[in-house]
């Protein structure tokens, strides 16, 4: 499990801090802050970056802008992103406006307005295709992560962190290495996120990461995952192990 990673791209400094305060309090993790241009792109192209907050003007020109379009024409370079800026211009709105922003807060910004619009930005970007929001719209589940919304917090949780996943009625238990989380979603739609190489279906409460299986004792109905964890292995879900090279 991870936090959300955020890239902050601010050249003044009092703003950046102030960021980074407000992110880092609410779980956030911030990979980098840049001031410029060629700063911004080197921090996003090598880094793991769930969403960027853009400042509009670095160092008095409309940086944070052409930014923005550079990653949203690079082949699967587009990220959500928000800007601020303390601007009124309706021209630089409406240029920035082009880029498709998840959000456009002025400074200075408050704490409940930042968190909401990454949340909301978060929500849409992870929303569009491809994507499944679960029924209570407590988590969304994108190819290779589920964020899900706990306590205050927007928790990244990797697909392949996940050691089995326990159904109980329209909700599901997600178990990780570290830490439970519990989202409402039908097995029916869940085990459609899931590769069908990776994760099996073990009885008809239980959903397995392969990764994550130590032994599977066929004879007392059982699979023992990292961790210690163990779920039933019914007979109507047995022949899962022939997706397994035996050694005899």
């Amino acid at each position: 499990m991870d936090n959300i990673n955020v890239l902050i791209i601010e050249d003044t400094a009092a703003e950046s801090d102030a960021l980074v305060k407000v992110l880092t309090e609410n779980n956030y993790t911030i990979v980098g802050i840049a001031t410029n241009y060629n700063e911004a792109l080197k921090l996003f192209y090598n880094n793991v970056i769930d969403i960027v907050v853009i400042d509009v003007f670095l160092d008095g020109k409309p940086d944070g802008i052409t930014f923005a379009e550079t990653i949203t024409i690079v082949p699967n370079g587009l990220k959500p992103f928000v800007f601020l800026t303390s601007s009124k211009d309706r021209q630089i709105f409406e240029r920035a406006k082009l880029t498709k922003p998840f959000s456009f807060l002025l400074k200075p910004f408050n704490e409940l307005e930042i968190l909401y619009a990454l949340e909301m930005a978060i929500e849409k970007f992870y929303g569009q295709t491809n994507v499944f929001h679960s029924e209570d719209q407590n988590a969304v589940i994108s190819n290779d992560s589920l964020f899900i919304k706990k306590n205050k917090a927007l928790k990244k949780v990797k697909i392949e962190d996940i050691v089995y996943i326990e159904v109980e009625d329209r909700y599901c238990n997600i178990i990780t290495d570290v830490e439970k989380f519990v989202i409402l979603i039908s097995l029916t739609k869940i085990i459609q996120l899931l590769d069908s190489t990776k994760f099996f279906q073990t009885h008809r409460n239980y959903i397995v990461n392969a990764t994550k299986i130590e032994e599977i004792i066929v004879n007392d109905n059982l699979v023992i995952l990292k961790g210690n964890h163990k779920v039933t292995l019914s007979d109507k879900y047995k022949d899962f192990v022939k997706n397994f090279r035996i050694l005899r």
